[in-house]
């Protein structure tokens, strides 16, 4: 196997180099520009440059970083700056920590437009082509004046200035994803009645005018890429067809590559979620390439090997976007090539450590690799004093945590009672959509096993065991159990747990009562909802035989056999899961038919209903000959009290000592071992 970076194997597509105006990338695989959270007040910090430095140093033919501000108008504090040229020196490093391991650098330049909000402002209103309210940040923007978008417009061009100065190698102009770019270009957000305004041609000449003035400001030999939607996936905005027509003026203009992403931030349609399948939206990157002469890079949810190489054997682009798998592994490259030993760590879309952190204005990091955001604490090393550990458990916090003990030399062995490894994670995966939370268990468990952890299976392990094998640490991760409520009627044989129902162990009937609208609850209440419905390859078939009309294919797949009726006591639903996910799933239980009833307490239940009550007291009795319990979980660490004082070290990892989400699960575990 291959062990040197400069060899590329002939067979494999994302091995082989391509050419971007005069600049040769070494490879078919591109990281997209994504928010990072790791800068403040616009300048590029030792975090940044060590988070892209990793990347690069995984093997990764180009790197765009951003977005680089081109006015504080249209930007917020965190991101980096480059609208003036005391920015220069840090974008300098940005560079070098990217240039110095053979990979492209990139900056994507953009303005936010109407996505700016007054909070990062100093209160003063967004600027917009038109001032039309704002679904994302629920506020309405001021309409630029004409003066206002020629400046913007130099603006521009003078932040791709700097950004060439600043040694990166190209540059990359964001005109999609609903920023003020395609805030011009859409007829949604573009009411003006001047020369910026009415028809597309007119709508597409703020763009146009920008790459005209990017070019003028770094020359005719510098590399212009363009980042750009295949569809907006907005009602009434910009669809594929008018999209390839603003694509084909932008190459006129002068555009060398493009990279197609999908949507606004406001689609109402699943964009990065793990609801959407991989390489789901590639479709839109051939439907580019057919009509364009330059590159055209494809992104969205493209975390496999197999999938990357058959988009580019199948001629549906000419490079692949990586962007949260190169947060997962930044050795993805490197191993998809041979060039690297060891299995990749896949992206699962969960958005609990990239997306779900950005919303909340921290630093990215990423459920199934601890190490993000954290590259300047070093990877882990050996231990001068390697011990014998024991590892009680084989969930996700078990297996990170066995790992990472492997990893600094200990001797690590992982007990299960039962006869898989991955604990709740699999009943996370057993929603329709969520099935790459199997592939989390899968790249833990490998990865375990590359370290050289002994894995016991279908072994419950005792303290007095523990003891007698004289193991020198302890990691407890036992896990939780469901809670069962104090609830007159819950020992009925029709009532069950939720994840006896999610993994198939019991039957349900219908009508179902879900009592708890958190994740769990959620989750279930759709998967019971969707029951009956037709699933993907059915759907294709009835829609190329032209079976049935496409209305009533839509209808087979949304309405199902079960009626199901989900009660949260709370004001709202899916309190527990993460914003960049819980839209969408909130969204399912409308799509599915699901009927939601909060500020609604259960009171009892009975044989064949259950007795509710709501917030005004008024009581109801909702049919049910299926009761499930989604009440949320307890910890569940019977081994602590034996333990605590036996003089082993003992820590608790986990929901073994408080309740959270997987990535809890999985940091702690990580630091456990690490710390061991």
């Amino acid at each position: 196997m291959p062990r040197n970076p400069q060899e590329r194997t002939p067979m494999n597509p994302l091995a082989q180099p391509i050419q971007i105006r005069d600049m040769e990338i070494k490879n078919r695989m591109y990281m997209p520009a994504m928010h990072l959270n790791m800068c403040m007040d616009y300048e590029v910090s030792d975090k940044i440059c060590a988070f892209y430095e990793r990347r690069a140093q995984g093997g990764v033919g180009a790197i765009a970083v951003g977005f680089v501000t081109v006015d504080p108008m249209g930007s917020m504090f965190s991101n980096i700056g480059a609208h003036d040229d005391r920015f220069l020196p840090g974008l300098r490093r940005l560079a070098r920590s990217i240039g110095q391991h053979d990979c492209r650098s990139v900056a994507q330049i953009n303005h936010q437009g109407r996505y700016a909000h007054t909070m990062f402002l100093d209160g003063k209103s967004a600027v917009a082509p038109s001032a039309i309210p704002c679904q994302l940040t629920g506020e309405t923007p001021r309409e630029l004046q004409h003066e206002e978008i020629k400046r913007l417009i130099l603006q521009f061009g003078q932040t791709a200035r700097r950004c060439k100065e600043a040694s990166f190698d190209m540059v990359e102009i964001l005109c999609g994803t609903g920023y003020l770019i395609s805030q011009f270009l859409s007829p949604l957000t573009n009411h003006r009645e001047d020369e910026w305004g009415g028809d597309s041609s007119k709508r597409m000449r703020f763009g146009i005018q920008v790459i005209e003035e990017v070019r003028r400001a770094v020359g005719e030999d510098y590399p212009v890429l363009v980042r750009m939607n295949g569809n907006d996936m907005m009602k009434g905005g910009m669809g594929t067809e008018a999209l390839r027509d603003f694509a084909k003026a932008l190459e006129d203009a002068g555009v060398d590559a493009f990279c197609i992403n999908v949507g606004w931030h406001e689609a109402r349609v699943p964009q990065i979620t793990m609801a959407v399948p991989p390489a789901n939206f590639a479709y839109l990157a051939r439907m580019m390439k057919e009509s364009l002469n330059r590159p055209v890079i494809a992104s969205h949810r493209i975390n496999a090997v197999s999938d990357a190489q058959r988009l580019l054997r199948e001629g549906c682009c000419d490079m692949v976007g990586l962007g949260r798998a190169l947060i997962a592994d930044p050795d993805w490259p490197l191993k998809a090539m041979g060039m690297a030993p060891g299995q990749i760590t896949h992206c699962i879309a969960c958005g609990q450590g990239c997306l779900d952190h950005v919303f909340t204005l921290r630093p990215v990091e990423c459920l199934c690799n601890p190490e993000v955001g954290h590259e300047l604490e070093g990877e882990i090393t050996p231990s001068n004093n390697p011990k014998k550990v024991a590892v009680v458990g084989g969930g996700v916090a078990g297996l990170a945590a066995a790992r990472a003990a492997a990893k600094r030399g200990h001797r690590v062995t992982l007990y299960e009672r039962q006869s898989t490894l991955g604990g709740q994670a699999r009943i996370a995966s057993r929603p329709h959509g969520r099935a790459e939370f199997l592939r989390l268990v899968e790249d833990l468990s490998q990865g375990a096993k590359e370290c050289g952890v002994d894995v016991v299976l279908e072994h419950e392990a005792t303290s007095s065991e523990l003891l007698d094998l004289a193991y020198d640490a302890v990691i407890l991760a036992t896990g939780g159990r469901p809670v069962t409520p104090p609830l007159v009627g819950s020992d009925l044989p029709s009532v069950v747990q939720a994840w006896d129902v999610l993994l198939d162990r019991v039957s349900v009937e219908s009508p179902i009562v879900v009592l708890g609208g958190g994740a769990v609850g959620v989750e279930t209440a759709v998967t019971l909802a969707q029951m009956g419905t037709i699933h993907a390859e059915t759907v294709k078939f009835l829609l190329i035989h032209e079976v049935e009309d496409p209305a009533e294919i839509r209808r087979l797949c949304v309405q199902g056999t079960m009626q199901v009726t989900l009660v949260e006591v709370m004001g709202v639903v899916g309190k527990d899961i993460g914003k960049s996910t819980r839209w969408t799933l909130t969204h399912d239980l409308k799509r599915y038919g699901v009927r939601v009833l909060t500020q609604t307490r259960a009171v009892e239940i009975r044989s064949d209903s259950v007795l509710v009550e709501q917030q005004n007291g008024h009581p109801m009795a909702l049919p049910a000959n299926t009761v499930v319990l989604a009440l949320g979980t307890i910890p569940h660490c019977p081994l602590l009290p034996e333990l605590r004082d036996s003089g082993i070290e003992v820590v608790v990892v986990g929901d073994s000592g408080q309740v959270g989400l997987a990535m809890d699960a999985v940091h702690q575990g990580y630091q456990a071992g690490r710390n061991i």
